[in-house]
């Protein structure tokens, strides 16, 4: 069994008259996820897209501070094509866009926005509001040294996945509690092959758990599984661990949203938000 998440396929796929070519990968069972044992979970494809967005044309003063993925129809576990795009060139600011098929069929649809950075010298602000809407100062969330290492998943804990395997979780909250939840996570295998991930990559790979950390319904008797994940950005992330600071909002006849504050050990970095299809089993 390999220690990575994914396994370069070694080959560069070539393009079909419905799919433009790219780089060719396979996914271990350490990318599995809890909907479905023969799909991936969100977060190992969020964090290879985000990884090819940052090897596509990098410019000095450039940096990501928006990440999107439309998550069309559950990953499956075959041979995946990864292919990425400028859609527009500037000096200030860059559109990025890709695609992730299995096989010949669409399975995300990505998007990255690189802007230029702040210039040195003005005032910094850390004021970042709370998952409630708070305004004022977001504090650190305390370290992952403070919390309990629990070996977690929504389904079984025991197999591999991405979340009981892949992940390495440190809880400040309660795992088996329903509701808003705190904890950091740390990739505990490369990405692909021998190469760790970026720390970019991470949090795109952590953001994805927000509506299982902040879970207001029970796995067993319903789905709420995100359609989509949208990352924004205030600063760059540094080091191995991500945090999470997440929370459920659901609106009967409405819809589902789980929102997350993103932090790494520095402090709040930015938000992430995945649109929830919630329905009973």
């Amino acid at each position: 069994m390999s220690e990575s998440i994914f396994l370069a396929d070694g080959r560069t796929a070539a393009p079909a008259e419905s799919q433009p070519g790219g780089e060719r990968f396979l996914a271990t069972e350490h990318a599995s996820g809890p909907w479905d044992p023969g799909a991936l979970h969100g977060g190992a494809p969020a964090a290879l897209i985000t990884t090819a967005f940052e090897q596509l044309a990098p410019q000095a003063g450039l940096r990501i501070a928006r990440l999107s993925f439309e998550l069309l129809r559950p990953v499956p576990f075959e041979p995946l094509t990864v292919s990425t795009r400028i859609v527009r060139d500037g000096r200030r600011v860059q559109q990025l866009a890709a695609e992730l098929h299995a096989g010949e069929q669409l399975v995300c649809r990505a998007a990255a926005l690189r802007v230029q950075e702040v210039p040195h010298g003005l005032p910094a602000s850390d004021t970042l509001g709370s998952c409630e809407g708070e305004a004022g100062q977001r504090p650190a969330m305390p370290g992952p040294q403070e919390g309990r290492l629990v070996r977690f998943a929504l389904d079984d804990a025991e197999r591999l996945s991405f979340a009981a395997s892949a992940m390495e979780m440190r809880w400040l909250s309660d795992p088996s509690r329903l509701g808003p939840g705190r904890v950091w996570m740390r990739l505990r295998h490369a990405l692909v092959d021998d190469e760790p991930a970026t720390p970019l990559a991470r949090l795109a790979a952590t953001a994805d758990f927000g509506n299982g950390v902040s879970a207001l319904l029970p796995f067993e008797r319903f789905l709420f599984i995100n359609a989509d994940l949208s990352i924004h950005l205030h600063r760059a992330p540094a080091g191995e661990w991500i945090g999470l600071d997440a929370h459920t909002l659901l609106h009967p006849g409405g819809m589902g949203l789980a929102e997350s504050v993103l932090h790494d050990l520095q402090g709040p970095v930015g938000r992430a938000f995945q649109t929830l299809v919630v329905a009973p089993r």
